[in-house]
């Protein structure tokens, strides 16, 4: 009877590692892929292009000051 439950749980120990081994595999080669890169870099520039109008409003002044004179 002990011998049935070790193999049982043997064989679902060996599923449970090949499959976690499989899954970081090919996680691993998502993650390092280029389209990957590609579009984590589109999100960014994305996200990035929809606050630059807001920045620079907020940074450039409307009014400069005189100008500096010669000596």
């Amino acid at each position: 009877m002990f011998q049935k439950i070790a193999n049982i749980l043997s064989i679902v120990s060996f599923i449970m590692v090949a499959s976690m081994s499989g899954g970081a595999y090919f996680g691993y080669k998502y993650v390092t892929s280029e389209n990957f890169k590609a579009k984590v870099m589109n999100q960014v520039l994305d996200q990035v292009q929809g606050l630059m109008p807001d920045i620079l409003d907020n940074a450039l002044p409307e009014v400069t000051g005189p100008t500096i004179p010669k000596l």
